[in-house]
Formats: C-alpha cells, sequence, structure tokens
C-alpha cells in the first residue's frame, strides 16, 4: 500500500446501480458498526492516540468521525426523502475532528452512537421502493447526489476508515 490516505483506494462512484448492487452497499453499511467496533476492540488508549499515518487524524478521531460523518448522511437521507432536491449543507470534517471531544473523548459513546444510528437508518433504508433511491439532494461541493449515489460512497466510507485503523495495527504488529 503506498497511499496510506486511501487503504482501500479513492472512492469511484459505479456508472449504474444495480438492485444487487444496492443491496451489498446496504451490507456494507449494515455492518460498519460492529467493523469499526472490532477494529478498535481491545486498543489502548496510546493506540488511540496513535495517527493512522503521519499528518493524519488518530485513531479516535477515526472512530468519532464515522457517526459525525455517518449522521450527516442520515439526515441528508431523511431530506431527499421529504423535500425536493434539497441543498444540504456541508461540514468542516477536519474542524470537527479537532475539537475536544473529538481529540480526548473515550470512543465507547461514538461506538454506541454508530450502533444506534445504523439500526435507524437501515430500518428506513430497507423499507423504501427501488425509485425512492433515485431522489436527489444537492451537495454543495459534489452538486445532485441520488440516495443511490450516497450508499455507495457511505458503503465505501465505513470500510475506508476501518482499514485505516486495521492496516495501522497491522503495521504497527498490533493485535
Amino acid at each position: 500500500m503506498t497511499d496510506l490516505r486511501y487503504p482501500i483506494g479513492k472512492f469511484q462512484s459505479p456508472a449504474e446501480i444495480t438492485s444487487d448492487l444496492r443491496s451489498f452497499f446496504l451490507h456494507q453499511i449494515g455492518e460498519t458498526p460492529a467493523k469499526l467496533r472490532a477494529a478498535v476492540k481491545g486498543m489502548t488508549d496510546e493506540q488511540l492516540n496513535t495517527p493512522y499515518r503521519e499528518g493524519g487524524w488518530t485513531v479516535r478521531q477515526v472512530v468519532h468521525h464515522v457517526p459525525d460523518s455517518h449522521l450527516n448522511a442520515y439526515v441528508r437521507t431523511r431530506l431527499a426523502l421529504t423535500e425536493e432536491n434539497p441543498t444540504i449543507k456541508a461540514y468542516h470534517e477536519n474542524l470537527w475532528a479537532e475539537l475536544p471531544d473529538a481529540k480526548s473523548s473515550p470512543v465507547a459513546p461514538s461506538l454506541l452512537m454508530l450502533e444506534s444510528l445504523h439500526t435507524r437508518w437501515m430500518i428506513l433504508l430497507r423499507t423504501l421502493k427501488p425509485a425512492d433511491f433515485a431522489k436527489t439532494f444537492k451537495h454543495p461541493e459534489r452538486g445532485d447526489m441520488t440516495l443511490d449515489s450516497l450508499l455507495a460512497l457511505y458503503a465505501w466510507h465505513g470500510q475506508h476508515h476501518v482499514a485505516h485503523i486495521t492496516s495501522l495495527k497491522e503495521r504497527m504488529g498490533w493485535k
């Protein structure tokens, strides 16, 4: 692996999202909380405070970032389902990661938050009809996005950050 920022590669949006691919993305999103919890299980505070790469966030910041980001995705999902192509608000994830709670608080509340959030999000997503996934919202930086494209992005996003942690553990020889 040459670029530690992208241990599973950069996100690439599929040209077409079939129902099988959508099911795969839903499965990946659904398993993110358990995979994140497993990735940090048994880590010491010193390990949690270790950046996953030089100049990168600490493991602790990564763990807090995932529910922050996925909470935004959940809200975007709900907005797209209830409004006509709403413009969503972007947020400065790097600044959020520098806030005191992201830099120093225990990871357990964020793991629990992610599990609870994903329970609600998956209940909603599993009730949607195929046409619902074509609903859109306008992202200030990415432009118009469908719920299908959001699923693809967040299926990747969870794996991406879990891999930050697991690849660090592997490089450091941590069990």
